[in-house]
């Protein structure tokens, strides 16, 4: 089968192995708008350095006892998708040459795949946890260009709805070019989400127990997964 050619070096998420070129990610991605009234479905991540792969699909850990957790609101008629990402462990700064260094890829599990939207990168860049949080209305775009498209081009939020075990949550930084924790989406009850209007992602799992399985690291849901998001202190 032939393989795809990009049209520069890249790291799209799982699929890069070393970002030659790469450089610093800007704050933001797509059009950012307020969260709608109403969601057509919600999905998690739950991200560990194990899931990571490089562009060839070879395991390429991440850093060690990183993770990730990514929480996603679809209101795929209006094209529209809140998100509020935590990554806790995560050091160095960010760095990929798509427009920001935080994805959703079309990727399965083990799977390289290019990159579909970019978030804003969780901030503050340190030691400590970094959030991000919001909302991005399509058509969305990725800076990074895959047989003369940006990997954003015609991407429809649909097709998450269709097949989330076909997408992944991941973050790349310098020293972890190809993901430094990566995860799949997961399904979850949109009414089990306060909708918020905007703030800090404060998420926690619930139970959640990590379990090996033969295609590698999977996710035990144990108990309900809890995601408070603060609301906004003034209206706008």
């Amino acid at each position: 089968m032939t393989k795809k050619t990009y049209a520069r070096p890249l790291t799209i998420g799982a699929l890069a192995g070393v970002a030659l070129l790469a450089v610093g990610s800007p704050a933001f991605a797509d059009t950012e708008v307020d969260e709608p009234s109403q969601f057509t479905s919600a999905f998690t991540v739950m991200a560990t350095p194990d899931q990571v792969i490089n562009n060839d699909g070879v395991a390429t850990p991440g850093q060690s006892g990183a993770t990730g957790t990514f929480t996603f609101r679809i209101n795929s008629d209006q094209e529209i998708i809140c998100y509020d990402i935590r990554l806790e462990g995560v050091t160095g700064d960010y760095q990929s040459p798509a427009k920001t260094a935080t994805h959703i890829h079309e990727a399965a599990v083990g799977k390289p795949g290019p990159p579909r939207i970019a978030f804003p990168n969780p901030a503050p860049v340190g030691d400590g946890p970094r959030t991000s949080s919001g909302c991005l209305q399509g058509p969305f775009t990725t800076g990074v260009v895959a047989n003369g498209a940006d990997t954003g081009t015609n991407f429809s939020l649909k097709q998450i709805e269709a097949n989330p075990a076909g997408f992944t949550g991941d973050s790349h930084t310098v020293d972890f070019a190809a993901g430094v924790v990566r995860g799949q989406l997961t399904s979850i009850p949109v009414g089990g989400v306060d909708t918020g209007a905007g703030g800090a992602a404060a998420s926690e799992f619930s139970g959640w127990g990590l379990a090996a399985t033969a295609g590698g690291l999977g996710l035990v849901a144990a108990g309900a997964l809890v995601v408070q998001r603060r609301r906004a202190a003034a209206a706008k």
